[in-house]
């Protein structure tokens, strides 16, 4: 087999298993047993199981991070425009839906580690969330018109929302479709995010959110006011 397609192969199974089984009760010799290679084969392409681990972490914060940026490139840097920014948090939300529906299970890599005891291994796990976070931090000061110091702390809840959402989408399926989750969960956090949008700067309703254009749901309605 060639090189780069046994390296997908090991990386699929590893993925399998840690996310079954927890990264501490899964050994290299597990790997190389359900990849059917010897654990030469497997070291000379991972050199530890940590390595691999966090090689299967960063895929998974790879495609979940494409993901947002498309999301959030949807508005011209430098024009502070609330309702854009409304489209842009239900896009970062669906996202997440999207990523959750496709990764299953093993988005819980991401989120749900158990490997966080080493400073530098928790931050490799956390990079996808901390580059997300701050992706929603410029696009709250410099879209919605936030004060910095407050979409500093604003952007790590609506992160956290969006994750818990799409998570228990997974868990506890109720019918909804991924855009109605998307949209109740962003019209959840406009609604706080607004508070705090200076006055004057919001023009009004909105335009429909983008990643969702053409669709309708039960949830559509009209949009909602801005808090007082």
């Amino acid at each position: 087999m060639p090189r780069a397609l046994r390296r997908a192969q090991v990386l699929a199974i590893a993925q399998e298993l840690f996310t079954s089984e927890g990264f501490h009760h899964v050994s290299m010799d597990d790997i190389a047993d359900r990849a059917e290679v010897s654990k030469p084969v497997l070291y000379r392409h991972f050199p530890s199981k940590l390595d691999l681990y966090l090689t299967v972490v960063d895929a998974r914060g790879d495609e979940l991070l494409s993901a947002v940026d498309a999301a959030a490139a949807t508005h011209p840097p430098g024009e502070v425009r609330p309702h854009d920014a409304r489209a842009i948090l239900t896009g970062v939300v669906r996202a997440y839906v999207d990523f959750v529906d496709g990764a299953g299970e093993s988005s819980a890599l991401l989120f749900e580690s158990d490997v966080r005891h080493d400073l530098e291994v928790r931050a490799r796990v956390e990079r996808a969330t901390a580059t997300i976070t701050r992706r929603l931090q410029s696009v709250l000061a410099e879209v919605a018109g936030v004060p910095p110091e407050t979409a500093a702390l604003l952007a790590p809840s609506v992160a956290a929302m969006a994750q818990a959402a799409a998570t228990r989408r997974l868990r506890s399926p109720d019918g909804s479709s991924a855009r109605d989750t998307a949209t109740l969960v962003a019209r959840l956090a406009w609604g706080g995010v607004a508070g705090f949008v200076p006055e004057g700067a919001e023009p009004g309703p909105g335009p429909q959110d983008v990643s969702t254009q053409g669709e309708r749901g039960p949830l559509d309605g009209p949009a909602d006011a801005r808090p007082a």
